[in-house]
């Protein structure tokens, strides 16, 4: 049973024996830590750790097209300022890993959205001339395939800042629902152009939307549902019509007051189910929301800092939901630098040794 396999049971309650053994990757100063405690730099680290990716991705873009030119305004040694493809002024430091400042944006309400409007249409030009090859290339993988479905608010509040969006669900909540219905117009062309051109469906519709920070979403309930979740149903209604049951998204933070109006939407799996200050539990979403609510993440990444003994017990509090099924276990963000490389292998070897 290869790992897409392997995936297909355990998202399906199927029969299943072991977890897959999934590496994501750390920020660039936990390889910097890492290379100095042995990771050789001419091997790559799926290899080194004897791990997969999570899943091969296929899709067309479906971001912005044609981007804005962008535009240097200031440039220092420490940080330079610009305009980038998204219309966004931004301050981004050269030598640390951390979120740009953002100074000023080009949306910023209705009366800027038809210039986004035109660039978010079907297009062939949005089409990779290697298209045929790299569905080839996923279908060839052995891992789950997943088919790109956009964002239909994290995009939105990266192009206008949380300010600006805060408004406009509350002054403009019409203009709001007219951008995740282009977006989602869009996701839905892709889904018609790549996936009758696959041997067989892909497994997951997978988005991004990054919109929850740590006291919960920065869109709230109803204005998710009066703006937002007719865009995901639609978009799951697409996949319904290619055999594609899974949706999920990659969104960090207290997910859970969306929760409930996400699976109602449609989306049915969760990435990566950050623990956080505010300790998320997927055990405890899992009774609440039921089988239908499948998990990949879950797994505290600050706890692959303490030590084995901490691993230890991390991985144990997950084992009955993993033999539940529904769930994969993952860190639930990026590996942190303050975690040993000798322990993350531990920590990757611990669960290649568990058994069901």
């Amino acid at each position: 049973m290869n790992t897409r396999e392997l995936w297909r049971e355990i998202m399906n309650y199927g029969e299943f024996d072991r977890m897959p053994v999934v590496h994501w990757c750390g920020w660039p100063e936990t390889r910097e830590r890492w290379l100095s405690e042995g990771l050789p730099p001419e091997v790559s680290e799926h290899e080194f750790f004897n791990a997969v990716p999570q899943m091969a991705g296929v899709g067309v873009h479906v971001d912005l097209y044609p981007l804005f030119n962008e535009e240097t305004l200031e440039d220092t040694d420490e940080y330079r300022i610009f305009r980038d493809g998204y219309g966004v002024v931004q301050q981004d430091w050269k030598h640390k890993s951390c979120i740009p400042h953002y100074i000023d944006f080009t949306l910023k309400g209705p009366d800027d959205w038809p210039e986004y409007k035109k660039r978010l249409q079907p297009d062939t030009n949005r089409i990779s001339p290697s298209l045929a090859e790299d569905l080839e290339k996923a279908e060839n993988s052995g891992l789950p395939i997943s088919i790109g479905t956009g964002s239909l608010m994290g995009w939105i509040r990266n192009w206008m800042g949380v300010v600006n969006l805060s408004y406009l669900g509350c002054e403009h909540p019409d203009c709001l629902a007219e951008m995740v219905d282009t977006i989602s117009d869009l996701v839905c062309w892709q889904l018609d152009q790549v996936i009758p051109k696959m041997k067989s469906p892909p497994d997951i519709g997978f988005g991004w939307e990054d919109i929850c920070g740590k006291t919960g979403p920065l869109v709230s309930p109803p204005i998710f549902q009066q703006c937002v979740a007719a865009g995901y149903t639609k978009i799951r209604n697409k996949l319904d019509d290619y055999g594609v049951h899974f949706y999920g998204i990659d969104t960090d933070g207290f997910i859970e007051p969306l929760l409930g109006d996400w699976l109602e939407a449609g989306v049915n799996v969760q990435f990566p189910v950050e623990i956080g200050t505010w300790k998320a539990d997927p055990h405890d979403l899992r009774r609440k929301y039921g089988k239908e609510l499948r998990i990949v993440g879950g797994i505290d990444k600050l706890e692959l800092e303490k030590g084995r003994d901490a691993i230890d017990a991390e991985i144990a509090r997950r084992v009955p939901l993993m033999k539940e099924g529904g769930f994969v276990p993952m860190p639930d963000h990026l590996i942190t630098p303050g975690t040993p490389l000798d322990d993350y292998r531990y920590y990757l070897d611990a669960i290649r040794a568990l058994r069901f």
